[in-house]
């Protein structure tokens, strides 16, 4: 039967650089069949995995072995399967909130446990032998940031080797002689696709191993695979997919894995409209991933001409949350028309499990070539600066927001900085500073058209005042003590 079978599935893998492959379009559609439940949110700790790695190493499909730990002491687990000659190591998390892969690993693993896809599989796991390592940096994801408990940055360590973690990627990299890496990140959510309005939902970049950006056989491949992947991404994110730049960093490792002779994939996983924790994102990595590693058991990306890698797009860094266009803001007398970038910065909680929004205008003034996922012309409406209201006067939201009211003095929980209800909450000695519009504030105003208030900007998010506000996106207001 797989030998029957065997030509078409390589055939129709080929197909898919053209056009929408049937295996990837199924892989879509049964995604949830296969996804892990208990990472469900982007703030995922080492603690959550343990569980799961275990279940995988009492899986005789499976081969788990310890292979380090991190500065404070968690354990990193290698994960393999497959028996062929083909060494793929697959590492995610190397900044500590980066965390759409290693979910998407886990997802990964699940798949290929499961009887389904069972040729396809078949294919994959006799000729490649696949080793994954998620979360190099548990330290990082404890408390959701980058660097990890040393305070560096695990992937300008790849020469000196400070941290235990980089030794054990390096080790086991060594180790394997890798044919191909897969070298797994998060990128800022504000990257687009160059010169459009495209979030870079997923970008790729095949790393550079010198100065000189040099292309020999080993790079080559990647860039091919590359090549394969985006054409799968364009199915179901069409326009937002970014080249990364690869100028060359010789203290990094997916620079220096490519350098010691490993094909290396980087993948950034970067925003999507309305995936605040990245969910779709996720799904895109495991489709995408599962590709490449067929297409690269069956031999099919060999074809692929190398020069197709340069016709994807560019990253670039253009995009806001909130861009209201040709504003009309009052100054000193004078009407000036603006255009105003607003970033809805994540302010971490407590435990480094929740978060809330704390809004900034980043920039301000004419930005034609900037883009917003979300973009409101403001031409004929003026900003008018909010005003406090003591104690709300038992009136709803909306109709204090109707009156230009943003910020209304109440008695005040004991914790906590933000609050869900679309007004800001301050103490009964709250004094409103003047109102000046400039990058760094935080963006709460009105916006008039013909003497009549339509619409609000609080805390960076805009409501409009004709339709309830709670059919509306909204985060959060701040309180302010």
């Amino acid at each position: 039967m797989l030998k029957r079978l065997l030509p078409i599935f390589i055939a129709l893998l080929t197909l898919s650089v053209q056009g929408q492959d049937p295996i990837t379009s199924k892989l879509y559609e049964t995604y949830e069949k296969y996804k892990e439940p208990s990472l469900g949110e982007r703030r995922i700790k080492h603690s959550q995995l343990q569980p799961l790695i275990q279940q995988f190493k009492a899986n005789p499909k499976f081969e788990v072995q310890k292979v380090g730990e991190s500065i404070q002491g968690r354990d990193l687990h290698l994960i393999s399967i497959g028996t062929g000659d083909i060494n793929v190591f697959l590492w995610s998390q190397m900044h500590g909130n980066e965390p759409t892969a290693t979910q998407a690993i886990f997802d990964i693993l699940h798949f290929l446990d499961a009887p389904d896809f069972k040729e396809e599989k078949e294919e994959i796991l006799s000729k490649l032998k696949l080793h994954f390592l998620p979360m190099v940096n548990p330290d990082g994801a404890e408390v959701f940031q980058r660097r990890n408990a040393l305070g560096i940055d695990i992937n300008r360590d790849a020469l000196r080797l400070q941290s235990p973690e980089g030794r054990a990627l390096k080790r086991i990299r060594d180790s394997l002689d890798a044919d191909f890496g897969f070298n797994l990140h998060d990128q800022s959510t504000y990257y687009n696709a160059e010169l459009t309005d495209k979030p870079a939902t997923i970008s790729y970049l095949a790393t550079a191993f010198n100065y000189e950006k040099d292309i020999n056989e080993v790079r080559a491949n990647a860039m091919k695979v590359i090549v394969y992947m985006n054409k799968i991404i364009q199915n179901y994110a069409p326009g937002q997919v970014g080249r990364y730049s690869d100028d060359f960093e010789p203290r990094a490792f997916g620079d220096n894995i490519a350098k010691w002779g490993t094909s290396l994939i980087l993948i950034e996983s970067g925003g999507y409209a309305n995936d605040v924790e990245k969910q779709e994102i996720r799904k895109l990595n495991y489709v995408s991933i599962i590709s490449a590693l067929y297409t690269i058991a069956t031999g099919s990306y060999k074809n692929i001409p190398v020069e197709d890698y340069e016709k994807i797009p560019h990253n670039d860094r253009k995009l806001f949350d909130l861009k209201i266009e040709n504003v009309t803001y009052e100054l000193l007398g004078n009407d000036y028309i603006l255009d105003l970038g607003i970033f809805r910065n994540e302010v971490d909680l407590k435990g480094h499990i929740d978060f809330y929004y704390k809004s900034v205008v980043d920039d301000q003034g004419d930005l034609s070539t900037f883009y917003g996922y979300e973009t409101f012309d403001a031409s004929g409406y003026t900003i008018v600066p909010p005003k406090v209201s003591a104690m709300g006067n038992g009136q709803e939201p909306k109709n204090l927001l109707q009156q230009g009211i943003a910020y209304v003095k109440t008695m005040l929980p004991d914790n906590g900085f933000s609050v869900d209800q679309p007004l800001h909450k301050t103490g009964p000695n709250f004094k409103l500073n003047s109102f000046n519009l400039q990058p760094g504030v935080n963006p709460t105003f009105f916006l008039e058209k013909e003497g009549k208030i339509t619409h609000a900007v609080i805390n960076g998010f805009l409501l409009d005042l004709s339709k309830p506000l709670d059919e509306q996106k909204f985060g959060n207001a701040l309180i302010f003590r």
